[in-house]
């Protein structure tokens, strides 16, 4: 077993291409699992996935955690979004909201 060099959130999407460099026949069963959901529900490549957590950590103030679940879902109108951060349980500015909208969808 390969030792832990860091613990770090990563998008659906970034599993997906972290996987796919893997030979499908080396894979165990739960792995195989685990490539057949992240090619079903990866919504957008991994390079433009990790752009996007990114600029969103950056730009709008949230973690890298929260960051993630917005890639994972990419909600397309404000109630949507504020769906997702209404559970942060922290306040959310609607003109940060605007911004996270804005950049989803230059990015998605």
């Amino acid at each position: 077993m390969e030792e832990i060099k860091k613990k770090q959130p990563i998008s659906v999407s970034e599993v997906k291409e972290i996987m796919e460099k893997s030979d499908p026949e080396s894979m165990d069963q739960i792995q195989r699992w685990t490539f057949d959901y992240v090619s079903k529900f990866a919504k957008i490549d991994g390079k433009a996935a990790k752009k996007l957590k990114q600029q969103l950590v950056k730009e709008c103030g949230i973690t890298e955690e929260e960051a993630v679940e917005i890639v994972n879902n990419l909600p397309s109108t404000e109630a949507e979004l504020r769906a997702f951060t209404f559970g942060w349980k922290k306040l959310i500015l609607a003109e940060t909201l605007e911004k996270m909208l804005k950049i989803i969808k230059e990015n998605a």
